[in-house]
């Protein structure tokens, strides 16, 4: 559960549905957000809160947002909808700019005042310059250069050692550990979510009710089987063979395949209980799709 946990609580409120009402959009504390246009389209996107998640996990989780943006510009590989998502207000002044210079413009040339005639085109060429500044990418990885850290050394017991020794496994292994890790981090958002969903759609006690939490239950015990055997191997393997990475990635694919199967659950859920109907059979059909899979999954 998320309850008391400032990162699991973020997490989900940073992917759990929206909620839309009277064009207008919310998250799923009730919270409304604020509508980002750009020149091409209208997007509610939800901005992670300050000092809860680091960078990695923003990018994860809010890889839209003008925070992800910033990220990616900070580490080399922004481009140009980047800096406009950091600036998304920036077509609009500069449009507006433009249109008000024009009309002052016009009577200038027209009445052949040289002093005014420069005048204007140093007033053309400094947002010109500006906009040569935002998006000189280099200026952003430039700011974010760090000194150097220092090592220190620690002096640790020899029971200290000898656990990090023993817990530490392969080297080579350890790529696995983090993306395991986010995809638990994961699972438990979603799982909440679906669980309160399965709850308003199907108040119990109903039998579908039953029939989804014991599917959920099914997936939650089959995810952590192979998130746990997963972990096992990272910490416990011998040796890195290719049997190894092929054994992980398999555990890793079942993982992505059960949270992929309740994410289609839970939009299905959003979906059908907006809905005016009663019609529960592309519900009912997903939740046949979840037997199948938990079935697949006890074969890896």
């Amino acid at each position: 559960m998320t309850s008391g946990n400032p990162k699991l609580i973020e997490i989900r409120r940073l992917t759990a549905p929206l909620t839309i009402k009277d064009f207008k959009a919310y998250d799923h504390q009730g919270n409304l957000l604020k509508c980002s246009e750009t020149l091409t389209d209208v997007r509610f996107i939800l901005e992670p809160k300050e000092n809860i998640l680091n960078d990695d996990e923003i990018m994860q989780y809010a890889p839209e947002s003008k925070s992800a943006s910033k990220i990616r510009l900070k580490r080399g590989y922004g481009g140009i909808k980047d800096v406009l998502s950091v600036h998304e207000s920036l077509p609009w002044i500069l449009g507006l700019y433009y249109v008000i210079l024009i009309c002052i413009a016009l009577p200038v040339t027209f009445s052949k005042n040289i002093a005014g005639m420069y005048l204007i085109l140093v007033l053309v060429i400094l947002p010109l310059l500006y906009l040569y500044h935002l998006f000189n990418f280099k200026r952003y990885t430039k700011s974010t250069v760090k000194e150097p850290v220092k090592e220190t050394k620690k002096v640790e017991t020899p029971v200290q050692t000898a656990v990090v020794e023993e817990s530490a496994g392969l080297e080579s292994l350890k790529k696995y550990e983090k993306e395991i890790n986010n995809l638990n981090v994961l699972f438990n958002v979603r799982e909440e979510v679906v669980r309160e969903l399965i709850e308003k759609r199907f108040e119990p006690p109903q039998i579908t009710y039953d029939k989804f939490i014991s599917s959920i239950d099914h997936c939650h015990k089959l995810f952590y089987e192979q998130s746990d055997g997963a972990l096992n191997i990272i910490n416990l393997a011998a040796e890195d063979s290719p049997r190894v990475h092929d054994e992980l990635e398999n555990k890793i694919e079942a993982m992505k395949k059960i949270i992929n199967q309740i994410e289609d659950l839970t939009n299905e859920l959003v979906i059908n209980i907006s809905s005016s109907g009663d019609s529960t059979d592309e519900v009912k059909n997903l939740l046949d799709d979840m037997e199948n899979l938990i079935e697949s999954v006890k074969d890896y």
